[in-house]
């Protein structure tokens, strides 16, 4: 019998049942993810992200007295309308173990949220983070904040505990501040920026509050210097703590470089967003007005009692602005540093206007050059922001000494002429008393540009007092004079009864209109009502090159 032979099959293949393939194990049946999943995933990283490092962190952060990141925010905006961005950022940095270590946010929260309905930006150092320092990626979430702000035209507020640039990270760290600055100086006089001191700020991070509108600072947790105690101590040998060389008092008080000096958190950011009531969002808007509960037309009859006609006697300003504006509300800036001038924020018929005006309370309200360079730094905000200008002059003129002439009070005094002469806001003068010399002109006189200028009966307007005019004038009649006391009384009531009348000034037009005290309310609110559609042209040039 033969073998029959598969034709397909290579011979010799022996045709029988097809063989099993091998038993191979299979998986088991993976779940697939589904877009729940997904969300329940992104909703754990964004709540571990918000609740920060560790409740530890948090700890530490309450036992040095300070608040943490997200705390400070709901003190800051309306409840609920705070909107983060690039909450889920991370750094990129290797070496000194940071690839280890990539929490998000990278130790800034940054968004935006509502201040009394209004859009306001912010970004916020975590200093349970790498102690809130400044890296890269840290940077750049800063930048784009800043960027949105200035697009949107809002304001950006700053809340800075961070201790500097990120060591490990190099220059590029350092690089990061210098976008900052630039981005600075960009929204300088277009949207308003404030920087809110909450903890260290060393080296060339205070650049940034420096460059910026206003500064708040908090006692006892706020630090901003260039040079840190040990630094100071190696190069000089002085023994300093952080609060003596930086501190919050010392930057309210010495050397100006703080607005506003707090004891507490929560009061602080209580007046930031006052502060940013009274702003308007950006340089193209007016700040926001309200319908005033103080009639426009009430009387300061109390005025003639607060305010002596001695010029000799002293007084203080604050009562009489108290006074005159809505509510009795003034909100002022810089009120521990140079105290012979007074600058602040209030409302006049329901509008806001920036008050300066010298206190004889202090130094006899005489010019100084800590005191031109406040007022002229407040006078040029207003300016940029549209807030109108009202200017209550008491002044016996610029303060005389060697400390003053070589500190350059020449130039310090330019600052706030040049401030005065370059704004293009309504602006309005009242002068109460003395107004002498240099400085009556520098107090936004008629000849550098104030649109209206009234004086009260009291006034006395003059290139010097009446004592020291009479000296230079008649000295030589005095000293041939039998009896010169006599004679230089005699002089004194002559220089005073012919050159400095209460109606001298104005039967020459440099004053407007001499009024009834009394009425100074109603008169500023007409004024400023009248000017509220003023218009400026200015010659066409890139900038001007003000004092420094």
């Amino acid at each position: 019998m033969s073998v029959a032979h598969d034709p397909v099959a290579p011979p010799g293949a022996v045709l029988g049942p097809p063989a099993s393939p091998p038993l191979v194990p299979q998986p088991a049946p993976q779940r697939r993810v589904s877009a729940r999943d997904r969300v329940a995933e992104l909703h754990a990283l964004k709540d571990a992200a918000e609740l920060g490092p560790s409740s530890r962190a948090s700890e530490a952060q309450h036992a040095r007295g300070k608040l943490t990141v997200r705390e400070r925010l709901d003190l800051l905006f309306d409840p609920g309308t705070f909107r983060e961005i690039e909450q889920l950022r991370r750094h990129r940095a290797s070496g000194f173990g940071l690839e280890a270590r990539r929490p998000h946010t990278d130790g800034v929260v940054t968004g935006w949220g509502e201040v009394d309905g209004r859009i306001v930006f912010a970004y916020a150092h975590d200093f349970r983070i790498f102690g809130g320092s400044l890296g890269e990626a840290h940077a750049e979430k800063i930048h784009k904040v800043m960027d949105l702000a200035l697009s949107a035209g809002a304001p950006l507020v700053a809340l800075s505990d961070g201790a500097g640039a990120r060591i490990q990270e190099g220059v590029t760290a350092l690089a990061g501040y210098g976008g900052i600055f630039r981005r600075n100086v960009q929204a300088s006089g277009v949207v308003p920026q404030i920087s809110v001191m909450l903890g260290p700020c060393a080296g060339g991070a205070t650049y940034s509050p420096a460059l910026t509108d206003f500064v708040f600072m908090v006692r006892d947790i706020a630090q901003m210097y260039i040079t840190g105690p040990d630094v100071v101590q190696a190069v000089t040998g002085e023994e300093i703590t952080h609060d003596a060389l930086g501190g919050a008092e010392v930057h309210s008080k010495v050397s100006g470089a703080s607005a506003f000096l707090y004891e507490d958190e929560e009061d602080c950011f209580a007046d930031v967003r006052h502060l940013l009531s009274l702003l308007p969002s950006n340089n193209r808007q007016t700040p926001p007005a309200v319908v005033p509960d103080d009639p426009a037309e009430r009387r300061n009859d109390v005025l003639l009692d607060l305010v002596p006609a001695d010029t000799n006697q002293s007084y203080d300003m604050r009562t009489v602005i108290e006074e005159l504006v809505d509510d009795g509300d003034l909100f002022e800036v810089h009120a521990t540093w140079a105290t012979n001038i007074i600058c602040g924020f209030a409302r006049l018929g329901g509008q806001v206007a920036g008050i300066v005006a010298n206190q004889p309370a202090s130094m006899a309200g005489v010019l100084d050059i800590h005191a031109s360079e406040k007022a002229a730094r407040f006078v040029q905000t207003c300016d940029a922001f549209s807030i109108p200008l009202v200017t209550l002059v008491d002044v016996p003129g610029f303060l005389p000494g060697g400390d003053q002439e070589h500190g350059g009070i020449i130039r310090h005094g330019a600052k706030l002429l040049y401030a005065y002469c370059a704004a293009t806001v309504p602006r309005v003068q009242v002068i109460l008393r003395k107004a002498y010399g240099g400085a009556y002109i520098v107090m936004d006189s008629r000849s550098i540009g104030a649109d209206l200028s009234f004086a009260w009966p009291t006034n006395e307007i003059a290139v010097m007092g009446a004592e020291g005019a009479a000296n230079v004038v008649f000295r030589r009649e005095i000293a041939a004079a039998p009896d010169p006391d006599a004679a230089r009384e005699q002089h004194i009531k002559q220089y005073r009864e012919e050159l400095m009348h209460p109606y001298y000034a104005a039967e020459r037009g440099l004053v407007d209109d001499i009024i009834d005290p009394a009425l100074t309310r109603s008169v500023l609110i007409d004024a400023l009502t009248v000017l509220r559609a003023k218009h400026a042209p200015l010659p066409a040039r890139k900038h001007g090159n003000p004092p420094t």
